[in-house]
This record gives structure tokens, sequence and C-alpha cells, in this order.
């Protein structure tokens, strides 16, 4: 364990070194900046490769697979195999991971190290992961908040001065089977709640008026910007309340 020690201190020596070597090569501040964050960023992950199975990703619970009779699966976007993402976690960021985010359970999937056995991750100790190219945060109660959200992982669409979140679930239905007297069971469709985050306050804006409405404050512009850009709500949901989100922003700057 002592050599094993001795090893990771010499690779964080090593990267260390890399970044004054990147300051004292580098013609701008920006420059030295941008190399600096990319060198602590490959330090960090070198980390917790080396460190393996004891890294501290590794110590979430057992995950329980489903029954092999419930048709469908309960994954993010219906995946069947495990897709490559970064975690941000218990304080470190690892890279390149595979994931699987189950939607009924809410819970963030991963292997043990050299293993297929799977296990999930302690949600409160994530702070965002990054899967199929979306970006989800761990929410939790903020009781200086006057209004609330379940905790849980939200897909952030937006994040800006304010902020748009989305909510994706699934559930586990049953139908009965008359011909074969039971009941099968399946997954749903996923189905999403979206939220807006301002001044300190969420707001559940499933809908165009909902939404719009909550950015009443510039509601003339909004409307105009929604007819000049020819924003179809119902045809792409989340798109345009990205770009109505972006422009509310753009006009409080």
């Amino acid at each position: 364990m002592f050599k094993f020690l001795i090893r990771i201190t010499l690779c964080i020596c090593l990267e260390f070194i890399l970044v004054n070597s990147t300051f004292a090569q580098a013609t701008t501040d920006s420059l030295a900046d941008t190399k600096a964050a990319q060198v602590y960023a490959n330090a960090e992950n070198n980390f917790n490769k080396a460190l393996g199975p004891q890294s501290r990703l590794y110590n979430g619970l057992a995950y329980l697979p489903y029954n092999n009779s419930i048709k469908g699966n309960p994954y993010f976007m219906d995946v069947t195999s495990a897709s490559t993402g970064n975690i941000q976690y218990d304080g470190y960021t690892y890279k390149d991971v595979k994931l699987f985010y189950d939607l009924n359970k809410d819970q963030l999937i991963t292997y043990l190290y050299n293993s297929q056995l799977m296990m999930y991750l302690i949600a409160q100790k994530v702070t965002s992961f990054d899967i199929l190219d979306h970006h989800f945060i761990f929410i939790k109660p903020d009781a200086s908040l006057s209004n609330q959200v379940k905790e849980g992982y939200y897909d952030a669409l937006y994040d800006g001065k304010i902020k748009v979140l989305a909510k994706r679930t699934k559930t586990i239905q049953g139908e009965s089977n008359l011909g074969q007297g039971g009941i099968s069971s399946y997954f749903t469709n996923t189905a999403t709640d979206y939220y807006l985050f301002k001044n300190n306050t969420y707001y559940k804006a499933n809908s165009e008026g909902s939404f719009t409405s909550t950015l009443k404050d510039h509601a003339k512009e909004i409307k105009q910007f929604i007819k000049d850009k020819k924003i179809k709500y119902r045809k792409d949901k989340e798109g345009a309340m990205t770009a109505i989100a972006t422009y509310y922003d753009h006009l409080n700057q």
C-alpha cells in the first residue's frame, strides 16, 4: 500500500511540474490559463485512473436489477448498453465513465471496477453528470427558497441568470392479459415536467402559457421575439424554452 501511495504521489508531482512548464512557456496570460486548466484536468483524471478500485467513485450501493418479465427498460433515452459520460462526484471529476441513468428509481448507475456488477452512486454526492449530450444536476431541498422541487436529478436545459430544468421519469404500469389470465408489466414512455428557476423560486412550466407568464416583466418583448423567430412551442418545446430563456437573460443584461 505504501509503494502504491508513493507511485500516486510521483504521478501528481509530475503533473504539477508540467503545470509550471506550461506557465513558463505561455506567451499570454489567457493562453497560460487555458493550458494550465487543461493540465490540471488531465492531472485529476490521471490521478483517478491510477487509484483504480480505491477511487472514491466506487463507494455506491448495489443496484438491484428489475424482473426480466417487465417490458421495455427504465433508462434515459431507452439505451440498452452503458453510455460514456463524465461525473462531478464527491468533489472530484471522473471522465469517460460507463453510465446508465435509471428514470424509474432516479439512480445514476455505473459498474464496479473491472466488473460487470452494477452499483448506483450516492445521489447526495453527485454534483452533476453529462450523458448522451445532456447535462444533469442534482438538486437538494433548500429552505431558503419560497418554492421547492423534489430532490433528484434534473436535466439542465438552460443555465443562465434564470434556469430551465426538466425532470424526466418513467414508471412501471400493468395491463391485463385476458387471454392468458394474468397481468403484464411494462415501463411507460418518458414523462417530463419542466421548471423555470427565477429569483430564487422554482415555477412549474409545462405549458407555453405557464412558461411565458413567469417572464411577464418582459411579456411584450417576448411575444414579439416568438413571432419574429417563428418559434413553434408545441413542435419543439425544449428548444423554444431555451431560446426564450436566452433572450430573456439578454434583455436583463
